[in-house]
């Protein structure tokens, strides 16, 4: 009969071994879980997606379960690092693998292309013909610019010209409703904000001005595969664009997430304008600060460029006095070399958590393509 205290310390103890002490599939620390099928250990959330496969993954807590001794000796000679050699022995360097706070459709997708169809091991690779192609179209529902209805559009992503293109009816003929450079595109999922499990913003600038359009796809399968489809385009963009960086420079700079999203409120520049409650959107890899009506508005109102301390911006918690329009209290005030600009937020986490990411901004510094970015600002005001 198995040792239950035994058991349960060798498994303790195997969880705190490098690689096994970061989940096998997001890289959430102190994993409580394991797969005795697979041989990993695997953090709370991503065990909701491997009991969805009971073929494939068995999945057992390992300080509440009961262990066999001879399952304790599998992992023993397993575990992530293990795994790893086999389930992503091809992962494409562009592959977009997800963090402990991504959101649900990427982080099954991942284990289910791991472990379910096997995506990445040598025998099945073409498997990522799909999204490795340079090439990929298909329909998605795309919320209309005006409105809050979501229609189908058919997608054609183009790595020979670097665009993404869609129509407003499946006859080509009719030619394309817009086409984006993909040299200006960023994506990231957003279905809290889209109302979609699968929800995904898709941000491209026209006419200097940024532009967001929010899609969605029934299968989490596919939306991801356009995700991946989208992020490999980039990446071929960027080794054009820039033949001399290397793939660890350029991965990051493929999607990025946004710093800091949410309401607050904001003044005119005479900081005497009544109030008006915004949504604004901090991009730390472009250092624009933009402004919305709405969350899933298609149009910036305005943008402001965030430089360094050293270059003449700054940001402090601060209460204005003798101010108009505002429902709420806790204040942020951003200087920059031409303007004071005056926010307010509803709570004071809010507040704290906004300066924090303006100082994280303004603390990194900027490169060749920021201080053309600033100079277009200044020339577009």
């Amino acid at each position: 009969m198995a040792d239950r205290d035994r058991n349960k310390k060798v498994l303790l103890d195997l969880a705190k071994q490098p690689n096994n002490n970061r989940c096998a599939d997001c890289g959430a620390p102190e994993p409580d879980w394991a797969s005795y099928k697979l041989g990993i250990f695997v953090c709370l959330n991503c065990s909701g997606t491997h009991r969805n496969l009971p073929a494939i993954s068995r999945i057992k807590s390992i300080r509440l379960d009961y262990w066999d001794d001879d399952v304790v000796e599998f992992m023993k000679a397993n575990g992530n690092a293990a795994a790893g050699t086999i389930y992503e022995r091809a992962v494409p360097a562009f592959y977009y693998r997800p963090q402990e706070h991504d959101c649900v459709v990427l982080r099954e997708q991942w284990i289910r292309a791991k472990y379910e169809r096997r995506e990445f091991t040598e025998e099945n690779s073409h498997l990522q013909q799909a999204y490795c192609s340079g090439f990929y179209e298909g329909t998605l529902w795309k919320k209309g610019k005006d409105s809050k209805q979501f229609l189908k559009r058919k997608f054609i992503l183009s790595e020979k010209d670097f665009t993404l293109k869609y129509f407003s009816r499946e006859d080509e003929s009719k030619g394309p409703k817009a086409v984006i450079a993909i040299k200006d595109l960023n994506t990231v999922f957003q279905p809290e904000k889209i109302g979609h499990l699968h929800g995904l913003q898709i941000t491209y600038l026209q006419e200097e001005h940024t532009r967001n359009m929010f899609v969605y796809h029934d299968s989490g399968q596919e939306i991801v595969s356009w995700f991946n489809a989208i992020r490999a385009v980039r990446f071929s963009y960027l080794k054009t664009a820039f033949p001399t960086a290397t793939d660890d420079e350029l991965i990051p700079r493929i999607t990025r997430s946004y710093l800091k999203e949410g309401y607050m409120e904001k003044t005119g520049p005479m900081q005497r304008e009544p109030f008006k409650k915004r949504w604004f959107i901090l991009n730390s890899n472009d250092r624009k600060l933009l402004y919305f009506k709405t969350p899933l508005d298609a149009v910036e109102l305005g943008s402001v460029f965030i430089g360094t301390e050293s270059h003449g911006y700054s940001v402090r918690e601060s209460q204005p006095q003798r101010t108009r329009g505002n429902k709420w209290k806790c204040g942020v005030t951003v200087e920059t070399p031409d303007r004071r600009f005056v926010f307010m937020c509803e709570q004071e986490l809010d507040q704290r958590e906004w300066v924090e990411s303006f100082r994280l901004v303004m603390s990194q510094p900027m490169t060749p393509q920021h201080y053309n970015t600033e100079a277009n600002m200044k020339r577009r005001k």
